[in-house]
């Protein structure tokens, strides 16, 4: 969700949308007030993976209703959007947008669950309009809820290709020559998976690269890093962003995605943005990126993930198909046309 509004909030500031973002003060520099015409708002909220993300909108819902009074209130997800009747009784337009059934993660126990089923039904039956990201979750909206929506995807920009490998080398990878996952260290994503697959697959001279780290380290997290840690093949990097992340992409020598949830995977659409030779798991909202049926495997089948490795390691990298790949997912998930869309669902409500 940080990557789809970092990416959408500019855009649509240059369609004349006045846009302001409200933050996490804990996570936001403070002297950072403005970016590309998008102006932020810092409110505090707890740093605990419970009462987080509640508080947070909680208190901005307070701040949209009372003070600021914007034209269309924008909620991302369904957590937050236990607040769309707050927002409603403040006399807001409310707009939410669902990224995907979120009490389908694993990381979240029995009440969490509850609470973001509860966020479901209150975003999708309180809000003036829904925005969808995919086919799957609007068939949840309509079928659980009665409502209709907009489907407005995820997109990418085409990124400029990275010619520095100063990133690799600091973790002794070589281009082409090693998988890359790039995610949040949580069990949804299935880390575990991709260790015992690429284990099997025994890539002579490739290296596994997971990227990625969580704001809130549990179990899970220290599972993740232990195992990796048995093969001197397996490179974690804790979080990368700017250049760095744009390196590990740029020269992977492939990308897997071996997630049990999703809503339209962002990271996938990135790794297609740099050209890269993808493998995913067949969960709908992976399916429903379109790619053919040698980029999929079985969910959890990680033998069939070390075959798909097999596979795709043994075919030559050329320039031809990273092009082809670059111009396949910019033509279908367009960020420009995206904003347009959403714009067009806020002048919706303002008629």
């Amino acid at each position: 969700m940080e990557t789809h509004a970092e990416n959408l909030c500019p855009l649509l500031a240059e369609l004349g949308c006045s846009v302001e973002v409200i933050a996490r003060s804990t996570y936001q520099p403070k002297e950072i007030t403005e970016w590309r015409n998008v102006r932020f708002k810092n409110i505090w909220a707890p740093k605990s993976k419970g009462l987080e993300a509640i508080v947070h909108t909680f208190l901005g819902v307070l701040y949209a209703g009372l003070i600021s009074r914007p034209d269309v209130l924008h909620i991302q997800a369904i957590g937050p959007a236990l607040m769309a009747p707050l927002a409603r009784l403040l006399g807001l337009r409310v707009v939410v947008t669902h990224h995907g059934p979120d009490y389908d993660r694993q990381k979240w126990g029995r009440f969490a669950k509850l609470a973001l089923r509860m966020g479901e039904r209150f975003g999708m039956r309180w809000s003036n309009a829904r925005i969808v990201i995919s086919k799957v979750i609007a068939n949840i909206v309509l079928q659980s809820h009665n409502r209709g929506s907009d489907l407005i995807p995820n997109g990418v920009v085409l990124p400029e290709m990275p010619t520095l490998t100063g990133t690799l080398d600091s973790f002794d990878l070589e281009a082409g020559k090693y998988v890359v996952l790039v995610s949040r260290l949580v069990p949804e994503k299935r880390h575990l998976d991709l260790i015992e697959a690429f284990n099997r697959a025994a890539l002579p001279g490739w290296k596994l690269a997971i990227v990625g780290a969580s704001d809130h380290p549990d179990a899970y997290v220290l599972e993740v890093l232990e195992r990796a840690k048995v093969s001197a093949n397996i490179v974690c990097t804790g979080l990368q962003t700017g250049n760095a992340l744009r390196e590990l992409y740029g020269h992977a020598g492939m990308f897997v995605l071996p997630s049990s949830h999703e809503g339209l995977p962002i990271a996938l659409l990135e790794a297609l943005s740099y050209g890269l030779p993808v493998i995913a798991s067949d969960i709908p909202a992976n399916l429903e990126v379109g790619l053919s049926d040698e980029h999929y495997f079985p969910l959890g089948n990680t033998e069939a993930l070390a075959d798909r490795l097999r596979a795709f390691a043994s075919q030559p990298r050329s320039q031809e198909k990273i092009d082809e790949r670059r111009a396949w997912v910019s033509s279908r998930f367009n960020w420009h046309e995206i904003a347009r869309k959403t714009a067009a669902v806020y002048r919706s409500l303002l008629r």
